[in-house]
């Protein structure tokens, strides 16, 4: 008995934690927490974030010394071929069987100012002849040497002017996402707000309705009032029952918009909590469109765009003239019919050359490919242009949208106090039979309306707001950039990743 009341009590507070934690009550701040680090679009932002991370870890370690194994480790041959015969002073068949095998173990390291590539290597060589029963081995204990090409394009050069800035952009890119995050969240946020409000609106003039209602048939059994007004007044009260059914319905699919952005149980019944009216903050174009210039991934990409550009420009014309490659290696090299013999006494081997490539006849395919990037690039200056000069513009009119927000939201703060007067002093008249019913209609309108505009005017300035910060990635209230505590974060995510 005492261990199935046991089993009750533990069910209970699993049933009561469970109905908790389905109803709960979220700010615009907390909201947008939530959102940041467990939306889909959280989870897409990271992903691409990490894309961009590893692609620099990968660019970092090509500049490193890298190390390579080349090896055939068995090699048998058994083969008819063409044999010059001494004796027979003629070319005669002959059946051939050998065993090899080849190990080589090299370091290079690519040299980012010239285009070349450095190396040193060791290899070991071991041939069989399985007819003759004979066996060498060939060795270079040590070759240390360079190459490049002496008048071609230098990719080392170009990577490593892009992709430091690709990365830098990737970072940009991930901030830029979680303000996209911010503003998202907040039409959703508003939208319900709004929702919720339009069901309280629905169920206070449902009530008023019926209050109405009943006062007025009271006031018609003494002739208080007109037929007319009392057929108005019951019109009113089933307009507000279906006024309620349909609040409800918008309330039920905003609710469900916001839990989806948030990634939350979809059965989660969220009560919103509308800020506190903002502090007066005036934000000036120009610092604006400073932190635009500075820290906006736009301006990164028109960056790269331009490189990328001018790198193709540079491929082109190099590849449409002469080239030549230039090689060279210094090392020691022995052959002998046992192991030790080829690592006793070796050789020195030398080994230069240099090759050519000259164009000759194309009918101006280089040259008609130079000319195109070259054309690409100007494209590319102008198009760049334009997109700055719009992203200014676009800045400019958002800072002067945020700045005149305040100020509306002082007079719908105002306008909605005065709404609220009106409507109680015109219904206390009408129930004392000092107002008709068209000016408690009236006021009821108005009171609705300046509830409505309220909210409006306080999602209007927080979306300016998130608007500017995604835009600037600056924290104007804080006076911060938003980057401040990205490689905190930019660890965990990777750590989280591996």
């Amino acid at each position: 008995m005492r261990n199935n009341r046991f089993f009750i009590i533990i069910l209970s507070c699993f049933v009561f934690c469970d109905i908790f934690s389905q109803n709960t009550e979220l700010t615009l701040e907390r909201s947008i927490e939530i959102a940041t680090d467990s939306s889909l679009q959280a989870f897409r932002a990271k992903n691409l974030y990490l894309s961009g991370y590893w692609q620099y870890r990968s660019f970092k370690a090509e500049r490193l010394p890298s190390v390579t194994l080349n090896a055939t480790p068995l090699r048998y041959n058994r083969h008819i071929t063409q044999r010059y015969d001494s004796e027979l002073n003629q070319d005669v068949y002959r059946s051939q069987q050998s065993f090899y095998s080849y190990g080589n173990l090299s370091v290079q390291q690519n040299f980012d100012l010239t285009g070349g590539t450095f190396f040193i290597d060791t290899e070991l060589g071991y041939l069989k002849n399985i007819e003759g029963n004979t066996s060498q081995f060939s060795s270079v204990p040590f070759r240390i040497g360079y190459s490049q090409s002496l008048f071609g394009f230098n990719s080392f050069k170009w990577e490593k002017k892009i992709e430091p800035l690709r990365y830098e952009k990737a970072k940009r890119d991930f901030l830029y996402a979680r303000e996209e995050i911010s503003e998202t969240v907040i039409q959703y946020f508003f939208a319900l707000a709004m929702a919720q409000k339009e069901y309280e609106i629905a169920q206070d003039n449902l009530t008023s309705a019926d209050t109405l209602y009943r006062i007025g048939t009271e006031k018609q059994k003494i002739a208080a009032i007109a037929q007319a007004d009392l057929l108005t007044l019951k019109l009113d009260a089933v307009n507000a029952k279906n006024a309620l059914k349909n609040a409800e319905t918008g309330l039920k699919r905003a609710m469900f918009g916001f839990v989806s952005c948030l990634n939350l149980d979809k059965n989660t019944q969220v009560k919103i909590t509308l800020p506190v009216r903002p502090s007066n903050l005036i934000i000036s174009a120009e610092e604006a469109l400073a932190f635009t210039q500075k820290n906006n991934p736009d301006y990164l990409s028109n960056r790269l765009e331009h490189l990328e550009a001018e790198r193709e420009v540079e491929r082109t014309k190099r590849s449409s003239n002469f080239d030549a490659s230039f090689s060279a290696s210094v090392g020691f090299n022995q052959v002998g019919n046992t192991l030790r013999q080829v690592y006793t006494d070796p050789l020195r081997q030398d080994v230069v050359s240099i090759g050519l490539t000259i164009p000759v006849l194309d009918w101006g395919v280089r040259k008609g490919r130079a000319n195109m990037a070259l054309n690409n690039l100007n494209v590319t200056k102008i198009s760049i242009q334009q997109r700055e000069i719009a992203m200014e513009q676009d800045v400019v009119m958002t800072v002067s949208d945020f700045n005149i927000q305040q100020d509306l939201i002082n007079s719908a703060e105002e306008a909605l106090a005065l709404a609220n007067m009106a409507y109680n002093v015109n219904k206390e008249r009408f129930i004392l039979g000092k107002a008709d019913l068209s000016a408690l209609t009236l006021a009821q309108n108005r009171q609705n309306t300046a509830q409505r505009n309220y909210i409006s005017a306080l999602r209007d300035y927080w979306v300016n707001y998130y608007k500017l910060r995604r835009l600037t990635l600056y924290d104007f209230f804080n006076k911060q950039e938003l980057g401040g505590e990205f490689f905190n974060y930019e660890l965990r995510i990777t750590n989280d990743k591996k």
